[in-house]
């Protein structure tokens, strides 16, 4: 793959750009100290995850703050501490609060010199202003699942990606989908026909986190552990 053939690139953001599971760690980990759980944050997230999962499937027109406090409400049952409301709405006002990865701003502050940039994301749009502004970059398309009604690896976002393509005037075969979660994004990106970069955001970690396993077919075409070397490839590969 020469990254000089693409236009236009798209991004997922949470867990490529802005951390997520040190977000929701953030609200998990003092529930379960005040709720008498001796769990690690890994632990947590790992609980949390299929929980999330779920809860999209169920309702995929929900907000992403609706989600996260449903998906809070179920790990609690499922570890057998129920979630107060109050505790619930903590998570889920929580999104503008997450951090972004320390080299996600100026990565893509870089790519925006050689490509378009479009976000396309597991969010509501309220939550993704918010992280926006640590990100810093204005992107040139933004796909939310409240724009689409549906939550990835559902194919919403990637239809509505073919249409701001369109809109754009960016041919299909220019554009490279970037992202770190197998399971939401390289899953639909494969089905999809489209060539994708995966961001191992946990290469030096085991496990999942707060990332379901991938039941289906995935691939990607190049593996970068963080978005400062997939910037710095890009960049020599323009030129």
């Amino acid at each position: 793959m020469n990254l000089a053939d693409y236009d236009a690139l798209s991004f997922d953001c949470y867990g490529t750009l802005i951390d997520w599971e040190t977000g929701i760690a953030a609200v998990l980990a003092p529930w379960a100290k005040e709720a008498g759980l001796g769990l690690t944050d890994e632990e947590l997230l790992v609980a949390y995850a299929e929980n999330e999962a779920q809860a999209v499937r169920d309702t995929p027109a929900a907000l992403y703050s609706e989600i996260l406090a449903e998906a809070f409400r179920r790990t609690g049952d499922r570890l057998g501490r129920p979630v107060s409301d109050e505790w619930a709405q903590r998570l889920g006002d929580s999104v503008p609060d997450w951090p972004a990865f320390d080299d996600s701003a100026d990565a893509l502050a870089s790519l925006a010199r050689d490509y378009k940039l479009v976000i396309l994301s597991n969010v509501h749009r309220e939550g993704f202003a918010g992280s926006n502004r640590r990100l810093g970059v204005e992107f040139d398309r933004v796909i939310t699942a409240e724009d689409v009604k549906a939550y990835k690896p559902a194919p919403n976002h990637f239809d509505a990606l073919d249409e701001a393509l369109k809109e754009m005037g960016v041919p299909r075969e220019r554009l490279l989908h970037v992202a770190q979660s197998l399971f939401h994004d390289h899953v639909p990106a494969k089905r999809h026909g489209l060539p994708s970069v995966w961001i191992n955001r946990r290469h030096d970690r085991p496990g999942w986190g707060a990332t379901p396993e991938p039941e289906a077919e995935y691939s990607y075409d190049l593996e970068f552990p963080d978005m400062r070397s997939f910037a710095q490839a890009a960049r020599q590969a323009k030129g």
